[in-house]
């Protein structure tokens, strides 16, 4: 159960408050009306709007003053601008919500940051990567793990870590606890998305979390205090999802990405949002 930081600490209370205000943010999002469409035809959805459920996270998708932002909202804003295509957003807290989304039919595209991994082929199919990053350990400078801060993969042996309920990174840390012979317990959260797990380490309530590393680092220049420094991970590729049964969608989808990422918009973006691409 997490508990709530004491209010006798003031940077604690802070970053509460902060937490808070992102959360609300969030609910506040799916019913935001900024949300427009963008009505030209191209791919085909039977005349319809095309609905891409979004995680709300600093590389998919953000609120800053009055404004949304995040490298993959941007993304696909544009190619929706450039080919025709309409849009409808629903913003999610986590991947699991938008993974069962897929298999109703009630999304068409999850946009989220979900890496290319075999264990996930056999139920979606993934888009044509729109970047490339890899996962990180979130923990404190000074640590509130029993062993202090985690330096290596092997020190990760017996303590815990929370990820996203869904995240690709709940296999990569089954497979490094086969690899160092230890295991390492994973909390899977189905409340909490990568951005809240991260801030929720940074309170002391969580002892750590995994998450992409374009995030972490996006998060962690306001957040001195946290330590993303230990890849978890190789870098992978990130894409969107699509349900196993819409290939024809794929297909365009990934048409419509491959000939963006040969664009300056595109280099503009990864430019500016600092990824590799």
């Amino acid at each position: 159960m997490l508990q709530r930081p004491r209010p006798a600490r003031g940077r604690a209370l802070l970053y509460a408050v902060l937490l808070v205000a992102a959360l609300t943010c969030m609910v506040m999002l799916r019913e935001c009306s900024i949300f427009r469409s963008y009505r030209i035809p191209y791919l085909p959805s039977s005349g319809d709007t095309l609905d891409v459920a979004i995680e709300y996270s600093p590389m998919s998708l953000y609120r800053y003053d009055d404004t949304l932002g995040g490298f993959n909202y941007d993304v696909i804003r544009e190619i929706a601008r450039q080919k025709g295509l309409p849009l409808k957003f629903h913003p999610l807290t986590n991947i699991s919500q938008g993974l069962d989304g897929l298999d109703s039919h009630k999304y068409d595209i999850l946009v989220a940051d979900v890496a290319r991994t075999t264990d996930m082929q056999d139920r979606v199919i993934f888009t044509e990567p729109s970047f490339l990053d890899k996962q990180v350990l979130v923990q404190m400078r000074d640590s509130v793990t029993r062993k202090g801060r985690v330096q290596t993969q092997i020190e990760l042996g017996g303590d815990t870590v929370w990820v996203p309920k869904g995240s690709p990174a709940v296999s990569r840390l089954h497979n490094l606890s086969r690899e160092i012979g230890r295991e390492i317990p994973v909390k899977e959260s189905d409340e909490y998305g990568s951005e809240q797990l991260f801030m929720l380490t940074s309170l002391g309530q969580i002892p750590m979390a995994v998450v992409n590393e374009a995030t972490a680092l996006r998060l962690a220049k306001d957040y001195p205090q946290v330590d993303v420094s230990l890849g978890i991970s190789f870098t992978q590729f990130q894409s969107w999802l699509i349900a196993r049964d819409r290939q024809q969608l794929a297909d365009s989808i990934n048409a419509a990405l491959i000939d963006f990422k040969e664009t300056d918009a595109y280099a503009r973006l990864a430019k500016r949002y600092r990824l590799h691409r």
